[in-house]
């Protein structure tokens, strides 16, 4: 795609799209909270504590909470690499932006692939392996039905992408909400149950040495338990960028957004250890958790109702979780077709003029998603394992995006009150950088993730098809891909130091 000629640029955030060549579509109205609680609401410590407690104590045993704090330091050194990129690349769909920007269309165009492939199964497999049997458990229904629970994972996600549909700040609200509600109602169950457990009110077979307690599986070494049991952060502690992803939408964009992405993580890992030692001190036994994870160790110290009403608080931060991921789907797909790099660009790139949210796009995502969930209906056993190649997708995605930070950093220009890691740069960057390779060895190389890399690698091959077939040619052509950093585009004098200019 020819970059548009440089033009007077009107000032503030609608300034800031026209100077990287785009028009403002989308409705700016989000706030700094409003970004924050997209990050938080990805991440949703309520979601990934639910999903992933057992497998930790599974494997490790109680100790194994103490590794959330060394993840989270890691992920933290990751937050600031793309808070630095948010602040000077505050376009929708970031991750596709800022690899196509600081290194090219097609490096771009991987990075937005392994995106799309991970919003695709990454949304379905937790409404339909944990928002729709939750809510039987909140509703009371027992022994559901297959069925069911298909209805009530179709019904969620309809919900959730018709609340996009009709405007971006709904969906905000809702998400504001649904933050406020999962931060208090988490830590005031956890602090409960802690309470509960210091007072005696019902027998457990441990003291506070417990949270210290290990064991590893058979055949399995203390080395690869920790690598495993480390996952429950891995697997939590991620999406903390989708803030970046709505960055067409957010007020005073160039700062709301660093700010967003290292608060959302920094304020999950501090609540996510009180969450998790909460929940790991209440255990009663291993029987009790193994019968009917953290739902019956909640029922064992409340009873059964009040064990539904907090349950059912983590079901409203999960389809706030859906809510907020299905407008994340919804605007990199707009940010890919808007420069011509998938099938049917022409239509996905549409913005409704009413309610200035990218339908097309929405409706896309909504199609894919529900074509996974019922494809988890009628194959179980291969949704499990396409659901555990998801995990991956996201590291994936930053291990590229933090590489093309180290390979540009120097070019990137330093802005008046914007975020800026200065000298702390390189150390950063090469910390962040072996943070990430861990993270992305640990879900692949162990053998209970070999079955799943191949899904990884057969949508990585789809991508390079597609690569090959249908957009080399478009860029060849001028026709299709974002303007990259240093070219002869309007947004170099933003982006460029001035260093690099003389």
């Amino acid at each position: 795609m020819t970059a548009p000629e440089p033009r007077e640029r009107p000032a503030g955030d609608e300034g800031t799209v026209d100077a990287f060549g785009y028009r403002q579509e989308l409705r700016r109205s989000l706030s700094w909270f409003s970004l924050f609680s997209v990050s938080f609401s990805v991440m949703s410590i309520a979601t990934g504590v639910f999903l992933n407690f057992t497998f930790g104590m599974t494997h490790l045993g109680p100790v194994s909470i103490w590794i959330w704090p060394a993840v989270g330091v890691g992920q933290v050194l990751v937050a600031l690499v793309l808070g630095e990129l948010g602040t000077r690349i505050p376009l929708a769909g970031a991750g596709y932006q800022w690899g196509a920007r600081l290194v090219g269309p097609g490096y771009g165009w991987f990075i937005g692939a392994l995106g799309i492939l991970y919003a695709a199964v990454g949304v379905p497999g937790i409404v339909y392996l944990a928002v729709a049997p939750l809510t039987e458990y909140v509703l009371g229904i027992d022994d559901a039905s297959p069925r069911m629970t298909l209805f009530i994972a179709l019904l969620v996600l309809t919900v959730a992408y018709l609340v996009n549909i009709i405007s971006v700040q709904l969906a905000a609200r809702i998400n504001n909400v649904a933050v406020l509600a999962e931060i208090v109602g988490t830590v005031v169950l956890a602090l409960l149950l802690f309470f509960l457990w210091v007072a005696g009110t019902k027998e457990t077979d441990h003291g506070i040495g417990y949270l210290t307690e290990h064991h590893h599986l058979p055949g399995q070494s203390y080395g690869y338990a920790i690598a495993l049991a480390s996952l429950v952060g891995v697997y939590t502690l991620a999406g903390f960028e989708a803030a970046a992803d709505v960055a067409e939408e957010a007020v005073d964009a160039r700062r709301s957004i660093p700010r967003a992405i290292l608060g959302s993580v920094v304020v999950s890992v501090v609540l996510g250890m009180v969450v998790l030692i909460g929940f790991t001190v209440a255990v009663p036994s291993d029987e009790v958790l193994a019968s009917g994870g953290l739902p019956a160790v909640f029922q064992y110290w409340l009873g059964a109702g009040l064990a539904r009403a907090f349950v059912g608080v983590v079901v409203f931060a999960m389809f706030a979780l859906m809510v907020v991921s299905a407008a994340v789907i919804a605007r990199l797909l707009f940010a890919m077709a808007r420069d011509n790099m998938l099938p049917g660009s022409a239509l996905l790139r549409r913005v409704n003029p009413t309610t200035r949210t990218p339908v097309p796009a929405l409706l896309t995502g909504y199609v894919l998603n529900v074509a996974v969930v019922v494809f988890g209906y009628n194959s179980s056993n291969a949704f499990g394992t396409l659901v555990g190649a998801t995990a991956v997708l996201p590291y994936l995605v930053y291990l590229l995006v933090v590489l093309a930070y180290g390979y540009r950093r120097r070019r990137l220009a330093a802005i008046d009150g914007a975020f800026d890691l200065g000298r702390f740069a390189v150390p950063v960057f090469g910390a962040a950088l072996v943070h990430l390779v861990a993270v992305v060895l640990t879900l692949t190389l162990p053998d209970e993730f070999r079955s799943a890399n191949d899904y990884v690698l057969g949508g990585l091959a789809l991508a390079a098809v597609w690569w090959l077939t249908g957009l080399r040619p478009r860029l060849a052509r001028g026709r299709a891909g974002a303007p990259t950093l240093g070219g002869n585009s309007p947004h170099s004098d933003d982006l460029e130091t001035q260093e690099d200019k003389r």
